[in-house]
């Protein structure tokens, strides 16, 4: 029986990892490497964050990607954004350096045993730690706008589900959402030739500022600091003092995770949008329906016919190709469809829906670890970045390794509703 299981091996994944081992930890690494990056971002997409708060996390912190970028004679500064391949690639190099043997094979359930976990392979075989720690980024939380569900696959995906968009050359899409991912992907759209437009409930776009320079007047830094999620000491409160957040009211945690960090594009998309993609602000979808080539509604159809609300109430209709809902993700316990019913049933949440987690990461589940996305409405925005990697690997593992000295209770945790945990105090 292992000391720990990692799913996931994205850059949450592999940070843990990374900590486990130098800890000493018998460990086992489960997932393909950097999936995400690797299988759903299209090429020409650029990292928003800053290269240096994109690092993946080893505890001599060796391999950053400044220095992958110095070993492939690539530029890696300040206000330079990384372009999506060369993010993986520095993933995969992490993987190879700082972590033990990654197997690529999916884990399709994970139970509770006595004295731990069993999880079980897509090929059957099992494997038994005394902890897990769940590291599945945002690939199981994908939202799609009520409105377009039941609709065919084959005209509505998520922003999420491409890792190319040349099979849209050619034809008239539509992209649902006001971010970053529905912005770059319009842009990308855009620039190959597709004739797209942007749907967008709010009644403006936000872009974000061009970075000041990273040196600068001491009163500029003082006045506004530089932080993993931007500049301004609520971002960097947010970014760099996790910890301190995890202390906040559970209301108070809850409304920053919903509410800070909207929805915004970054600065170098904004002119590859304004007077090129056409949008339509203050509208959302409120119906669909597919249509064949002559107009008339059926089943496996090879248009769509969307209503869409403005801000008025007026409706208008739309015809199109294809609708890439770009809407982002939730991250709810019910989504986390790799753990048995029992286990994920048992797992108390907060109002959010997302599964509570105590100060070094454990779920209610003694020996169940949650990393990454999931864990946003304890610890606060940076969870949804890369640079949450670094709090996160660090403070996980060593609750590990205190769950795994006081030992694992072995699913003997009582109902949720006999239960009662303060998700502040624990």
């Amino acid at each position: 029986m292992f000391d720990l299981l990692v799913v996931g091996a994205g850059p949450y994944g592999l940070s843990i990892a990374s900590h486990a081992a130098a800890a000493g930890l018998s460990l086992r690494v489960f997932g393909r490497p950097m999936a995400s990056w690797r299988d759903h971002m299209p090429r020409g997409m650029f990292l928003k964050s800053e290269p240096w708060a994109s690092n993946l996390s080893d505890p001599a912190a060796r391999w950053r990607l400044d220095v992958y970028g110095e070993k492939r004679g690539v530029s890696v500064r300040h206000g330079e954004p990384i372009p999506v391949e060369m993010f993986a690639e520095y993933g995969l190099w992490f993987a190879r350096n700082a972590v033990p043997e990654v197997d690529e094979r999916t884990i399709v359930r994970i139970s509770p045993r006595p004295g731990g976990f069993e999880a079980v392979t897509e090929d059957g075989e099992s494997v038994h730690a005394r902890t897990v720690a769940l590291a599945v980024g945002v690939m199981p939380f994908v939202e799609i706008p009520a409105a377009l569900h039941g609709v065919s696959p084959g005209l509505v995906t998520h922003s999420s589900h491409h890792s190319s968009l040349d099979r849209f050359r050619g034809q008239d899409v539509t992209v649902v959402g006001g971010g970053q991912a529905a912005l770059e992907t319009a842009a990308l759209l855009a620039e190959q030739g597709t004739k797209v437009r942007v749907l967008a409930r709010a009644g403006r776009l936000d872009w974000n500022d061009v970075p000041p320079p990273w040196e600068r007047p001491w009163w500029q830094s003082l006045r506004s600091p530089h932080s993993g999620l931007g500049c301004g000491w609520r971002n960097w409160f947010y970014s760099e003092r996790a910890g301190w957040y995890r202390r906040l009211p559970q209301e108070t945690r809850a409304r920053i995770a919903a509410d800070a960090l909207g929805p915004a594009g970054a600065w170098w998309v904004r002119d590859r949008v304004e007077g090129v993609v056409e949008v339509l602000l203050g509208h959302e979808v409120t119906a669909a329906e597919g249509k064949s080539a002559t107009g008339l509604p059926r089943p496996g159809a090879e248009k769509l016919a969307l209503t869409v609300t403005g801000a008025s109430g007026r409706t208008r209709a739309i015809e199109t190709d294809h609708v890439i809902a770009a809407t982002g993700f939730k991250a709810t316990r019910d989504r986390l469809a790799l753990l048995s019913p029992e286990l994920r049933s048992a797992l108390l949440a907060v109002p959010d829906g997302s599964p509570s987690v105590g100060r070094e990461f454990e779920s209610s589940w003694p020996g169940l670890f949650l990393a990454g996305l999931v864990t946003a409405s304890g610890f606060g925005p940076a969870m949804r970045f890369v640079h949450g990697a670094t709090f996160t690997s660090g403070t996980l593992v060593r609750g590990v390794r205190r769950r795994l000295r006081t030992g694992v209770s072995g699913g003997a945790v009582p109902a949720p509703g006999r239960r009662t945990v303060d998700p502040v105090r624990r």
